[in-house]
C-alpha cells in the first residue's frame, strides 16, 4: 500500500540472506529491465545512489549491519514501444542548456541536485519537471545552482506535476536516461507508476 501523508514509512532491519545488492540504482536497473512477472515486491539492496539517499540510507555502503527497508514504487518506462524499468528517475533531453528537458522523479535527488524536494518513492506518483524550451541559458544556470538546495521551484519556465501516468511525444527524438544510464533515443515516451513493486534495503 502506498504511503499516506503523515504515516511512518520503512523500518530498520538486518538485510536478509541472499538479498541481491547493487552499488546504486543505475546498476540495479539493468536487472530490472526484463521484469514483467507477477511476483511482487522485488527485494533488493542499494549501497548508494539517489534512491538510497532519498530513503535516508546508503551512507556507509555496508550491508553487514542494519539497513533501512521500505516499499518503493517502480516506474515502467516505454520508449517507442520498448519497455524499461526505473527505480529513481527518468531524464529526457538533448542538451541541458537549451531545448526541452523533462525529468520524471521517483527519488528526490539527481546526483548533487535536490531536483524534486516533494517527491516520495512510495506515494504512487511520479513528480515531473518539464522545462520549457524558451528558458534561456542564464535562467537555466541560475535554476541549476538553486537546485543544489531544492530552492529552484516554483519557476515560471518549469512546469511541475505529480501523476500516476504520463506520456510525451516529441518532434525529434530525445536522449533517454534511466536511473543515470543513457539507454536510447525516443520520440514517444510513456511512464506508468507501479506501486509497491520494490522492497528496497539501503
Amino acid at each position: 500500500m502506498t504511503i499516506r501523508k503523515g504515516e511512518a514509512w520503512g523500518s530498520v532491519v538486518a538485510p536478509p540472506a541472499g538479498l541481491p545488492i547493487f552499488d546504486d540504482e543505475r546498476v540495479a536497473a539493468q536487472g530490472l529491465k526484463g521484469f514483467v512477472g507477477p511476483e511482487r515486491p522485488i527485494a533488493l539492496g542499494l549501497r548508494g545512489g539517489d534512491l538510497a539517499r532519498t530513503m535516508g540510507g546508503g551512507g556507509s555502503g555496508r550491508f553487514d549491519g542494519e539497513v533501512v527497508c521500505a516499499p518503493v514504487d517502480l516506474l515502467r518506462v516505454v520508449l517507442d514501444g520498448e519497455s524499461f524499468c526505473a527505480a529513481a528517475h527518468v531524464v529526457l533531453r538533448r542538451r541541458w542548456w537549451r531545448g526541452r528537458v523533462v525529468l520524471a522523479m521517483n527519488a528526490q535527488y539527481l546526483g548533487r541536485f535536490d531536483v524534486a524536494p516533494r517527491s516520495h518513492p512510495n506515494d504512487g506518483r511520479v513528480d515531473v519537471l518539464d522545462i520549457d524550451p524558451s528558458m534561456g541559458l542564464r535562467a537555466r544556470l541560475q535554476a541549476r545552482a538553486r537546485a543544489r538546495t531544492g530552492s529552484h521551484l516554483p519557476h515560471p519556465h518549469i512546469r511541475t506535476s505529480s501523476v500516476a501516468t504520463c506520456e510525451f511525444v516529441f518532434d525529434r527524438p530525445l536522449n533517454c536516461w534511466i536511473d543515470g544510464a543513457l539507454v536510447r533515443t525516443a520520440r514517444r515516451v510513456t511512464i506508468n507508476v507501479e506501486p509497491d513493486a520494490l522492497l528496497v534495503h539501503a
